[in-house]
């Protein structure tokens, strides 16, 4: 319940990275973050959710969990839902709307679960119900038990307020962040992502080199809360962290307008200082500085049937200049094909599970040091 101190705050991140994110987590300081399918859970109370939101660069949202009880019918369910203390968080004239998902339950209709917990807000709380609303009520029905939370962020996690431009098949940010942390990136080496397209790889990279807040830059809908303390949290957003990085961080595309995009998304982030971005084709990229890193790329995957062979030569040549220019560093490929990713004929580590990624499954294929 939000009226204690320590309640339980979920933090979301795309399957199978679960335990990186966890990893993150703790070495932001978040207490016995422990991993469940599709996130991470600590205890806190509401510092700790505004904390989340602003350090926590792999989470795409924050959950608070405001109640949770048995419902084996929707009488029932409306009756309880009465009782969860909303007014103690959500305020009579911020309008709200209401998520359900159910699962292995008695009440298995979402759509009128959802009408149930909306009448119940309205009725208590007086607050109006609409479709758009950024105050987002979450309740899962699993197993018969209702979890009910609401959503912290607002907008999804990864718009962290100063990308206007992305190109096609954009990495999410906070995905990027977190292969990052798979590769053992920890901001002290450079980056150079061969085929950037918008900059994700290259500005995440710099951000955390620079100790610069993710949500920095963006609202949240907690600020619409009825428990909201604008002056606490602008004394946690003052707080400054941030340093001059050791290292620079790189990125080149054969697309002049990719260049452009990534000059301007790095410059609005606040690490063009850092960041340099050419045009190439992978073909003609070179190791960027003598100290060795790490090269990232989320080449094209060619999901249409006949693409892949097209993408075999692109793959082949990335594998080539890989293998003569940048002895030394580490690779780094995200791909969702096993036979395209071999075709770098580059020495692979073990991989770990595919993640979902835009409706596909990704896999994160990594070398050591190239000789």
């Amino acid at each position: 319940m939000t009226t204690d101190k320590n309640f339980e705050i979920f933090l979301a991140t795309a399957p199978g990275l679960e335990a990186v994110l966890a990893e993150e987590v703790r070495t932001k300081g978040f207490k016995q973050p422990k991993t469940v399918p599709g996130g991470v859970i600590v205890k806190g109370g509401w510092p700790e959710v505004w904390r989340a939101n602003l350090w926590i660069r792999g989470a795409g949202r924050v959950l608070a969990r405001l109640d949770s009880f048995r419902a084996l019918h929707l009488a029932q369910l409306d009756s309880r839902a009465r009782r969860v203390p909303w007014a103690e968080v959500l305020r009579p004239d911020e309008p709200f709307c209401v998520e359900v998902t159910c699962a292995k339950s008695r009440i298995y209709h979402s759509g009128a679960a959802a009408e149930r917990i909306e009448t119940a807000i309205r009725e208590t709380l007086g607050a109006p119900q609409a479709s758009d609303a950024e105050i987002l009520v979450m309740a899962r029905l699993d197993h018969d038990l209702c979890t009910i939370s609401v959503d912290t962020s607002g907008e999804l996690l990864h718009k962290r307020g100063f990308k206007e431009n992305v190109n096609k098949a954009p990495m999410r940010e906070t995905m990027a962040a977190l292969f990052l942390r798979q590769c053992g990136y920890d901001g002290t080496e450079p980056v150079f992502d061969p085929m950037c397209g918008s900059g994700t790889f290259v500005i995440e990279a710099a951000e955390i080199a620079a100790r610069l807040n993710p949500g920095r830059s963006r609202h949240f809908a907690f600020e619409r809360f009825a428990n909201f303390d604008a002056e606490a949290w602008q004394r946690m957003r003052e707080v400054k962290s941030a340093r001059t990085p050791s290292a620079r961080f790189y990125g080149s595309d054969r697309d002049a307008g990719a260049i452009d995009m990534s000059r301007a998304n790095a410059e609005r982030a606040g690490v063009s200082a850092f960041t340099t971005f050419q045009q190439a084709t992978i073909s003609d990229a070179v190791a960027p500085c003598e100290a060795p890193g790490l090269v990232i790329v989320n080449p094209p995957y060619g999901t249409r049937i006949g693409d892949k062979k097209k993408l075999f030569a692109l793959y082949r040549a990335l594998g080539q200049t890989l293998k003569t220019r940048f002895k030394g560093w580490r690779a780094a490929i995200i791909t969702t094909d096993p036979t395209l990713a071999h075709a770098t004929e580059l020495a692979f580590l073990p991989t770990t599970a595919p993640v979902q990624h835009g409706g596909l499954r990704v896999t994160l294929y990594q070398t050591a040091p190239l000789e």
